[in-house]
């Protein structure tokens, strides 16, 4: 066993006592269980990073599973996308890929050993019907008219189901267990229904599917798993997946539940993503703003972040729900150590420096990042002509404001000093120029006679300036208390700042080389990165994080 670093959280906590007991005789296997119906988002990676992480931190193994028993929903398309998400998260299942479906003829077995032990029955109540007889939580439930069919005709019902006799909804074979139990999982629960649909993997040759719980802790059984780790909402499903079990006589892994990951301004339901998606109130399952692992991934979040950031919300068994602040954090803390520092100018204006000689070009070192001093250095082309931030000058400036003024003086990252003489506006009075000089003595950033500027902007030099389309993204949902409110469409609270795209922004010319595996800092701006639609002759990128949280700032002035 590795014990170096090794997290101390309940779940490994049990498996020290199991391992000390001698329990599965020293092994520790778990699995990652995907229903393949969706892509997965951040939640999933949580589950993602305990699972293999365990395996990890114990010399056992880790399956990747996918739970492929409801054909209407799910598509190889998924199924290729999550194994993608492992990998990208930096992780490796063991052996071949498994699939419930892998053991179809198996589940079909166990069935009819059920109903030949009187455990299992076919019953023909309609959904409404049984949702019925089931009861209340706080009422017992009634027993089905055809809860005490004989096993011969259960058996005989049960083919015919298989054969495709019957129509979707027509019949389903239920656990026949107690129909008066507080647990409402256990009230007869469906093991099959009939559903006439193409499986991605089996084709047409079945028309009767296994339900979730019934396959779930089988599945387990036979991959021998030992510690069956779910979300929270899998515990009262408990005492129905080791019914199951201890009725088959199999092997039985012991299923340990864990609170899910919740976070604010965003959706964590595949129903929903699967919404948003299909309304078009996002370009796809990757668009940036999504919570799926593609989408961040998309985003510029890293992998090493991600796996922080679930290091550091830890495992629990109690339900809360994590600020999108400390995700973001995370991911700053990350880049900060990575990302390359490079000028970009997102809404330009042109400067120009009267002093400096017209066709001149020279080349500045920049630093490439000064938490990393292995990084190295870069040349940036400073010229006559160039451009700054429009926020970065300003004619009537407030009280406190370090920038560039008329008469006033500022340095330029990396350059020189330069002083604001005039102003060029056009016929609508909008500034479309600033004329300025500067001090060929100020290249080291200091000035010979000693004089302070307070100001220090950035800028890219005009002549060798490269365009860019750049992507603003901001949080998905505004509030998330409102979007639970059963009175209102959750949809109502979707941000509509959550895109801004910004045409015709100036980067230096060594962002006309970047590739979408590279993360850079616009400096004073935020962490971008190269989006999949750049091409060399139209340049996208994305805002992965701002440098500071602006949407605690934003959410402060809106409650005031």
């Amino acid at each position: 066993m590795t014990t170096e670093s090794k997290s101390s959280d309940f779940i490994r906590q049990i498996i020290d006592r199991d391992l000390a007991n001698g329990k599965n005789g020293g092994r520790v296997h778990t699995r990652f269980p995907p229903e393949p119906n969706g892509y997965l988002h951040i939640g999933h990676a949580k589950s993602i990073c305990l699972n293999f992480g365990i395996a990890k931190d114990y010399d056992g193994k880790c399956n990747l599973r996918f739970d492929d028993t409801n054909p209407e929903t799910e598509e190889t398309e998924y199924v290729e996308g999550i194994k993608d998400d492992v990998r990208w998260l930096g992780f490796e299942w063991d052996g071949e890929v498994k699939f419930a479906s892998d053991i179809f003829d198996t589940l079909y077995g166990f069935a009819l050993k059920l109903i030949r032990e009187g455990k299992a029955y076919v019953c023909d109540l309609t959904a409404e019907e049984t949702g019925a007889y089931r009861g209340k939580w706080n009422e017992v439930g009634r027993n089905s008219p055809y809860r005490d069919r004989n096993v011969e005709e259960n058996l005989d019902l049960f083919e015919r189901m298989r054969t495709g006799e019957f129509p979707d909804g027509a019949k389903t074979l239920r656990a026949k267990i107690d129909m008066a139990s507080n647990n409402m999982n256990l009230r007869d629960p469906a093991m099959y229904r009939i559903r006439h649909a193409y499986h991605h993997r089996t084709g047409d040759k079945w028309c009767v599917y296994p339900t979730y719980d019934w396959t779930h802790g089988q599945t387990d059984s036979l991959e021998e798993i030992t510690h069956s780790i779910c979300t929270l909402e899998f515990e009262h499903h408990r005492p129905l997946y080791d019914w199951y079990i201890e009725n088959l006589g199999i092997h039985h892994p012991q299923q340990i539940e864990f609170a899910r990951l919740n976070l604010t301004s965003t959706v964590m339901s595949k129903r929903r993503l699967l919404e948003l998606v299909k309304g078009k109130y996002v370009s796809g399952w990757d668009d940036p703003r999504m919570p799926t692992i593609v989408g961040i991934r998309r985003r510029g979040y890293t992998a090493e972040a991600i796996r922080n950031f679930c290091a550091r919300i830890g495992v629990t068994k109690a339900n809360s729900t994590t600020d999108y602040a400390v995700l973001e954090q995370e991911i700053r803390e990350h880049l900060n150590k990575i990302a390359t520092r490079v000028m970009a100018v997102l809404d330009p204006i042109k400067v120009v420096i009267e002093n400096y000689p017209e066709g001149d070009i020279e080349w500045r070192d920049a630093v490439n990042n000064p938490e990393d001093p292995d990084a190295g250095t870069r040349k940036i082309p400073f010229g006559r002509e160039i451009y700054i931030e429009r926020e970065d000058f300003m004619e009537n400036p407030p009280k406190g404001y370090f920038r560039l003024v008329p008469g006033g003086e500022v340095r330029l990252r990396y350059a020189y000093f330069i002083r604001c003489n005039d102003v060029i506006k056009n016929t609508e009075g909008n500034i479309v120029e600033v004329r300025c000089t500067y001090d060929s003595e100020t290249a080291g950033g200091k000035a010979p006679d000693g004089r302070k500027v307070k100001g220090t902007i950035h800028w890219v030099s005009a002549a060798k300036a490269v365009d860019a389309e750049v992507r603003l993204y901001d949080v998905l949902i505004l509030d998330n208390e409102l979007a639970g409110n059963a009175d209102r469409d959750w949809k109502d609270e979707l941000n509509p700042n959550s895109l801004t795209v910004v045409r015709g922004a100036k980067l230096e010319p060594f962002l006309a080389e970047a590739t979408e595996k590279d993360r850079y800092q616009f400096e004073r701006l935020g962490y971008f990165c190269v989006d999949k639609d750049s091409t060399r002759d139209n340049l996208v990128f994305n805002r992965t994080v701002s440098l500071k949280d602006t949407w605690a700032k934003e959410k402060k002035k809106q409650k005031a």
